[in-house]
């Protein structure tokens, strides 16, 4: 039952974004605005997560896991049904802010919660888990996302979005505290920072939770390009576009529980990086000069079967290294990534949408790659850190 929670926590923070990118052109035309506008409500809820995160990690450490993931629930779900009402697409912006900072204590406590109960193989096997919860929901939301879109409108997926929240937090009270009270930081909340700047120190940790952010940047624009790659350039419906994300998203949860086998577990995201980078090469091609449906979604699979396995790895080195400041470390850890994706999403809408999300793909194909060759130097196994102390 733990797990089941943590898992709908984790996914909140997906779906916040991803639920509604089949609703994207028909937003543009709704409030008459142009694509990269639209786009920038990925980018402000992204903001929001981001933020959200800085500033609940440190409480959930002071105050307990449970009172920061209701209040943030509470908020998200005030921000989405607000946003069904938006007169204008700024309003909608704004609002997209909100239901970022809301959804952002499920994302950050959907990987310290485990971190307070779990070390070691037992940590790698739940990590797991959220790794392909969080490889699989950005692109399985649309896939629900589609149905509502195509059979509501796109206010639809919002108001989807409020009663998945209603329903995690009816859940909440069943769900026991990880975090005791003895265990709790005892310093008052801004002086608990400090354990960002002794994170930020640690060049193992950050190796991993930059590698991870960069393979979420990935997949966002993946997600973000996607709605109008198969649409606009290949004619699929709404519904047909959250089919085929759907199926995509099978090989990035496919891989994530594949990726707890590896010994050590780093060669896991080295393979991964491998199938990142002939993915992104084939596809970048591909865009650029071939209009095949069948071969854009041979190389995307390649692509995400390899994130697949960097989610799960990054995820469970990162918190394995940052344990001991485990709220702090899951807020540096998805801070980073909607950092990233919060860059790249509009950058795929800028111009020719295939060649804007060519280059974005390259680019982020070679730092992934960068940082795969400094994950090689680190220690190879969980249990070799020296902050590795439960």
């Amino acid at each position: 039952m733990f797990v089941t929670f943590v898992v709908l926590i984790s996914a909140l923070g997906s779906f916040v974004n991803d639920m509604f990118t089949p609703a994207l052109p028909a937003m543009c035309r709704f409030f008459h605005c142009t694509v990269p506008t639209a786009q920038m409500g990925m980018t402000t809820g992204m903001i929001g997560l981001a933020i959200g995160q800085l500033f609940l990690g440190p409480a959930s450490d002071h105050y307990g896991r449970k009172p920061i993931l209701v209040g943030g629930l509470i908020l998200f779900i005030v921000a989405a049904v607000v946003s069904v009402f938006s007169p204008t697409i700024e309003f909608f912006i704004w609002c997209r802010l909100f239901q970022g900072m809301g959804a952002s204590a499920g994302y950050l406590l959907g990987r310290s919660m485990p971190t307070d109960r779990f070390q070691g193989r037992e940590l790698a096997k739940v990590m797991a888990i959220i790794g392909a919860v969080n490889g699989v929901s950005p692109a399985a939301a649309p896939v629900l996302g589609g149905v509502l879109a195509q059979s509501f409108g796109w206010k639809g997926v919002f108001w989807g979005l409020a009663a998945f929240a209603v329903i995690v937090l009816a859940i909440t009270p069943l769900m026991r505290e990880t975090l005791p009270p003895d265990r709790r930081t005892t310093v008052g909340v801004l002086r608990s920072f400090k354990g960002y700047k002794l994170l930020l120190s640690r060049k193992p940790f950050m190796v991993h939770v930059i590698y991870k952010g960069l393979a979420l940047g990935l997949l966002f624009a993946y997600i973000s390009a996607t709605p109008f790659i198969l649409q606009d350039h290949y004619g699929l419906s709404q519904s047909q576009y959250g089919l085929v994300i759907g199926f995509n998203s099978l090989f990035v949860m496919g891989a994530s529980m594949w990726a707890m086998h590896f010994k050590p577990l780093k060669k896991g995201a080295w393979l991964g990086c491998l199938f990142v980078t002939i993915g992104v090469a084939a596809q970048a091609y591909a865009l650029w000069h071939v209009k095949s449906f069948i071969l854009f979604e041979v190389c995307m699979v390649t692509i995400l079967f390899g994130l697949g396995l960097i989610f799960t790895v990054s995820n469970t080195l990162s918190m394995n290294e940052g344990r001991d400041h485990a709220g702090e470390a899951s807020s540096v850890l998805g801070i980073v990534g909607y950092i990233i994706g919060a860059i790249v999403s509009p950058l795929v809408g800028v111009g020719n949408v295939l060649h804007s999300t060519a280059i974005t793909y390259c680019v982020l194909a070679i730092l992934i790659l960068i940082c795969a060759l400094a994950a090689r130097r680190l220690a190879p196994d969980l249990m070799q850190s020296p902050n590795n102390k439960p």
